[in-house]
């Protein structure tokens, strides 16, 4: 165990880092099945948007890594253009 006062705190903030963290990215990958699961591009098209949104902020934070952000978006807006 720590013993410092700094690393204590370190050891804190670092936990609620990892939780906002995994929060976040459970989101987005739920964000990303439902996206997914849209048959009709009414329907998808907005959820492109704010999915979009979600993968540059988790790859802002590095949460994931940038190319697997554009990677995702990548596909994703594929799929939503072979949507009819």
């Amino acid at each position: 165990m720590a013993n410092h006062k700094s690393s204590l705190k370190r050891i804190r903030s670092n936990a609620a880092k990892r939780l906002r963290n995994r929060y976040q990215a459970k989101t987005t990958r739920n964000a990303i099945k439902k996206l997914r699961g849209t048959t009709t591009k009414a329907d998808a098209s907005p959820l492109l948007v704010k999915v979009i949104s979600m993968l540059d902020r988790l790859a802002k934070k590095n949460v994931i890594h940038k190319n697997k952000a554009s990677n995702n978006k990548s596909k994703l807006t594929k799929f939503v253009n072979t949507l009819k």
